[in-house]
């Protein structure tokens, strides 16, 4: 593969699994020429929209300031940010990444948790005429062709027993650790540091995967005691190490860190849903508090301090038409987003929380929502992703105008039926599955589907 074709493919003797990296940027103009030679205009396109035959849907580049795709080969339906020592609050351009996926192959026995650094992320090419801001220095750069490095990614795997349903990862006493729940009913805990110190050099990169060092790794602790496969998981953040796991069954395990550096997990689950544990929510500033989505159309607030018979706090049930699969706790505010198999997505204020009135309902998606996550920053800013191929992002800040709401109507009746408070609409990937904000870096979004990974940011946020 040349570079000219702006990828980076990397093959593991594992499986042979390629991992790709690319600027996802188009060259095409948004103005294009019909048969007749006369300029056609581009118009907005709304989800649910036909196309006539000669139509066809292309990327906006000005609304993006960075737009990136990625490939792993088998897709990776649950992933997560590592934090890392570069910063808060970056933008300089070139962005880096750390990441911890998992993968879920068509053959159990090939799966693997995949760690990789995502580097050299450019901005979007800029419209021409669109340099006001930039310096002549870089003006001369352009002028004589030179060209910025191409995006990059490094792989190290860890073999995985099994599909991942779902992981997820924490900082704890200095190391790195990723929780993975596996198709085979066990959940493993594994120390990836020395992962995330052979993505950060390309020497020892190669060392790990000439020395076949995926095959090797064990995880540092196996929980067997759920009866059924789940995807519930999270790691609290008040107490470091602290790990809530949910079930099929309908079954919370509570797990807590000991000092033999290992783990001792509740054999009692808490008890309250009557059918499978969708997600988990750690609050974000109560020690011991966590909250849960079910098949049952419920929400939970649990105390795990105690005992498991008496932990559940609080219950709202029938709060969707169908499964909740799920909640997002927001870091600065009481609230809690909540997504559906309905295509609905509730936010809820929890000092209100009893009334089982939610505080506001959007009725965008049209399919389940997969995927919900409120800004880590931004306590109004929300993003919601789902099986309509769609991810939305929303601004609950926003009110209606009525004046412009009028204004746009006359312009395009399309925009009529919109929520002001939906701020994007982001598409181009299939089967969306799971999305998270970058903690570090600014208005950066990762998004994970059937067809692979998408790392942008948008003009909105």
């Amino acid at each position: 593969m040349s570079q000219d074709d702006e990828r980076m493919e990397i093959a593991e003797d594992q499986n042979i699994e390629d991992a790709i990296l690319e600027d996802a940027s188009d060259d095409e103009d948004k103005d294009g020429d019909d048969d007749t030679g006369q300029v056609v205009k581009a118009k907005v396109y709304l989800p649910g929209q036909s196309l006539a035959e000669d139509e066809e849907l292309v990327c906006d580049e000005s609304a993006y300031i960075m737009l990136h795709q990625a490939q792993t080969g088998s897709p990776c339906l649950s992933f997560d940010v590592v934090h890392d020592p570069l910063g808060e609050d970056r933008e300089e351009f070139p962005l880096t990444a750390f990441l911890v996926a998992g993968t879920q192959a068509a053959r159990t026995h090939v799966n693997s948790v995949i760690v990789m650094k995502m580097s050299n992320l450019q901005r979007t090419a800029r419209e021409k005429g669109d340099d006001s801001d930039e310096s002549e220095e870089e003006s001369d750069d352009e002028d004589v062709g030179t060209k910025s490095p191409l995006p990059h990614m490094d792989c190290a795997l860890i073999k995985h027993a099994g599909c991942v349903n779902r992981l997820r990862v924490t900082t704890f006493n200095g190391s790195q650790y990723v929780a993975s729940w596996s198709e085979m009913g066990k959940v493993h805990i594994y120390n990836i540091n020395d992962q995330l110190a052979a993505v950060d050099d390309q020497h020892a990169c190669r060392t790990y995967q000439q020395n076949k060092m995926a095959d090797k790794i064990t995880p540092v602790y196996t929980f067997s005691g759920h009866q059924k496969e789940g995807f519930a998981l999270d790691w609290c953040t008040t107490t470091r190490g602290m790990l809530a796991t949910g079930d099929c069954r309908r079954d919370i395990h509570i797990w807590r860190p000991n000092d033999k550096g290992s783990w001792n997990v509740d054999q009692r689950p808490l008890i309250g849903h009557t059918d499978s544990v969708e997600d988990i929510q750690w609050s974000p500033n109560e020690a011991n508090v966590l909250a849960s989505c079910s098949v049952d159309k419920s929400i939970r607030i649990w105390d795990c301090r105690a005992a498991p018979s008496k932990a559940c706090m609080l219950t709202a049930a029938n709060v969707h038409e169908s499964d909740v699969n799920v909640i997002s706790w927001n870091r600065n505010e009481p609230l809690l987003a909540s997504g559906g198999d309905d295509g609905v997505l509730h936010v809820w204020d929890l000092r209100q929380f009893q009334t089982k009135t939610p505080v506001a309902t959007f009725k965008h998606h049209s399919d389940h929502i997969t995927t919900v996550e409120w800004h880590p920053k931004e306590s109004t800013i929300l993003a919601s992703g789902g099986d309509d191929d769609q991810i939305a992002l929303w601004d609950l800040s926003v009110e209606k105008d009525d004046a412009e709401t009028d204004k746009d109507q006359n312009d395009d009746p399309n925009l009529k039926d919109l929520p002001p408070q939906l701020l994007f609409i982001h598409q181009g990937q299939k089967e969306i599955k799971e999305l998270h904000w970058h903690p570090q870096l600014k208005g950066v979004l990762l998004s994970t589907a059937h067809s692979g990974f998408n790392v942008f940011r948008t003009i909105s946020v």
